[in-house]
């Protein structure tokens, strides 16, 4: 489906998000229309889903990240789907990951501090539904967390 064009298009627009057409065309090797042509094929076809911010979360004032690793109760037909509906509602779930196996989702939590986590987990992922087990893991160090793909 991809080209070598395609190819040296993604590549330099992965590691420059933040150039302009004429910059990236320049830094492909293809002229600035060929450029957003073939970006605009790539957000047609779902490769390429658009920019975003990305936000240090630290620095305004999160120092915690804890892992919950959570087992659902399956004998519950709609336990993923009502777990996940409330999960989405947490703010401070960052993100939420599903799996295959002993662990069925694992959500990612952040908080000012260890006790605003504790308020958090008290008063919102306890009161998550259909859970059989749960597993936290505090974050020590973000070791890689680059999204560049080999292309």
């Amino acid at each position: 489906m991809l080209d070598d064009t395609d190819r040296r298009i993604l590549r330099q627009y992965q590691h420059r998000p933040e150039a302009g057409p004429a910059d990236l065309a320049a830094l492909a090797g293809v002229t600035p229309a060929t450029c957003a042509r073939r970006l605009e094929r790539l957000r047609a076809a779902g490769i390429l889903r658009g920019n975003h911010a990305v936000i240090d979360w630290r620095t305004l004032g999160y120092e915690v990240e804890v892992s919950l690793r959570i087992t659902l109760d399956k004998t519950q037909t709609r336990a993923f789907d009502e777990f996940m509906q409330q999960a989405r509602m947490i703010p401070e779930v960052i993100e939420i990951q599903t799996f295959l196996g002993r662990v069925d989702v694992r959500l990612s939590v952040i908080a000012r501090d260890m006790a605003h986590y504790q308020d958090i987990y008290r008063s919102a992922i306890l009161a998550l539904p259909h859970m059989a087990d749960i597993e936290a893991l505090m974050h020590v160090a973000r070791i890689k967390t680059d999204e560049v793909l080999p292309i």
